[in-house]
């Protein structure tokens, strides 16, 4: 028979023995990047499991992948560019209707601030050509549509432009569609702390692991520097700015939110930051605010009881949605 203290010594290993085999993983970080939708994208998930995270990764890339594809006006066989080519009804996916319902939504709600139907003023200001110019106001009235409320006719899976002036372009909303699309295939591998952010366009899984993430909202006019910074878990949040893509001619800065009604580029706001429940909504709302201007942005976005928001005057002073005023850290 074993003696008592020898019993002891081993039922003490035993013990650290199945405390050992029982301890939970380390969690890691996981960060890949990929150039989707004209825009940087970076993934980042904290979990225990790498080979589950990197597959769950990748696949949440393809998916947005895929809405480029489906969504960009750019690339000849997307359903946007189906859309805009047709003269009458077009048969798309549910994805392509989903979209379009939300964008057709806050444009009623915003009065017509937010507008689908502008690629065509889009191509004319050429915010890709290496030396843009701002074009004559003649041209820019040839392409201002009709109000959003009677540019499109959608039944059920088939979609078709009521006047000839609009062109679908769906750079407010179809990024943040996007990102919404790779959070549920991050969600469905059963992942609960993940980050993407999409050219600012950002959705959250959780938190940071055992912490909220913390977000830094860009300074408008200095480059590189924060404004602010925010504490989020299961949010999205979307920064729109008129520092993403601009040119200056004769001292005129010339950015690429347009007001609907001039053509123009919107001139109330340097920035807006909106959160949401989802990355498509706050993406829409924003760019909806910064053409109504801080006044009346603010009064639109108190409109919401799930959605909270920042603003940057033109001239520089902000103002915020009730729920957030003690909830930022500034710089």
């Amino acid at each position: 028979m074993l003696n008592r203290p020898l019993t002891l010594i081993l039922g003490f290993f035993l013990i650290l023995l199945l405390v050992w085999w029982q301890r939970p993983e380390p969690s890691t970080e996981v960060a890949r990047t990929a150039l989707i939708m004209g825009t940087l994208v970076e993934i980042k998930v904290v979990g225990t499991d790498v080979k589950n995270i990197e597959r769950a990764i990748s696949a949440a890339f393809a998916v947005m992948r895929d809405e480029e594809q489906r969504f960009s006006p750019e690339i000849e066989t997307s359903q946007i560019s189906a859309i805009n080519k047709a003269t009458g009804p077009v048969a798309v996916d549910a994805q392509v209707v989903e979209v379009l319902h939300l964008g057709l939504k806050v444009a009623r709600e915003s009065h017509g601030a937010f507008n689908m139907g502008l690629g065509g003023l889009v191509k004319l200001w050429n915010f890709q050509a290496l030396h843009p110019q701002a074009p004559t106001e003649e041209q820019i009235r040839a392409l201002i549509p009709v109000s959003p409320e009677n540019q499109l006719e959608i039944k059920g899976m088939q979609v078709k432009r009521l006047d000839p002036r609009v062109q679908l372009d769906l750079g407010g909303i179809a990024k943040g569609y996007a990102v919404d699309r790779a959070l549920e295939v991050l969600r469905a591998a059963g992942l609960v702390s993940a980050s993407i952010n999409a050219g600012g366009d950002i959705g959250l899984l959780g938190g940071h692991g055992e912490r909220p993430w913390k977000i830094g909202i860009q300074h408008p006019r200095k480059a590189g520097e924060l404004l602010a910074t925010i504490e989020l878990r299961e949010r999205a949040i979307v920064t729109s700015g008129d520092y993403e893509r601009f040119f200056m001619q004769d001292g005129v800065r010339y950015h690429h939110i347009f007001d609907p009604q001039t053509g123009m580029p919107a001139r109330g706001c340097q920035s807006v930051t909106v959160i949401a429940a989802t990355v498509g909504e706050a993406d829409a709302l924003a760019t909806a605010t910064f053409v109504l201007g801080p006044q009346a942005g603010l009064a639109f976005l108190e409109k919401y009881p799930d959605v909270e928001g920042l603003i940057v005057a033109a001239d520089g002073h902000a103002v915020m949605t009730s729920g957030l005023k003690d909830r930022l850290k500034w710089r």
